[in-house]
């Protein structure tokens, strides 16, 4: 597996980091906004939303004295390339099942 797929994968394995993903998916938000609906602390989040960075799903740009933070369709572009190989394994796998009987 590429090295930058699986950090992207690792990114996603925490409950909070897609929680996060899940949130950006309305629309962009700054750290605030991102605490208030978590359970977890203001500079948590800031943490999470450096692995998701780190990875490539999430970038930010500077307004004024905050930063908002948004998804990386980039990102999501080559996570979803690498994860439709898989899903057409699966897919031709069947079809060669369904055609053999």
């Amino acid at each position: 597996m590429n090295t930058y797929h699986e950090v992207q994968l690792d990114a996603l394995g925490d409950a909070t980091r897609r929680a996060i993903v899940d949130r950006l998916l309305r629309g962009p938000a700054p750290v605030g906004k991102l605490a208030e609906a978590s359970p977890v602390s203001r500079p948590a989040i800031s943490q999470h939303l450096r692995v998701l960075q780190q990875a490539r799903l999430v970038t930010d740009q500077v307004d004024g004295t905050r930063r908002v933070y948004q998804l990386d369709p980039q990102g999501f572009e080559s996570l979803r390339s690498y994860l439709d190989r898989f899903w057409s394994i699966a897919v031709d796998a069947f079809k060669q099942k369904v055609e053999e009987e």
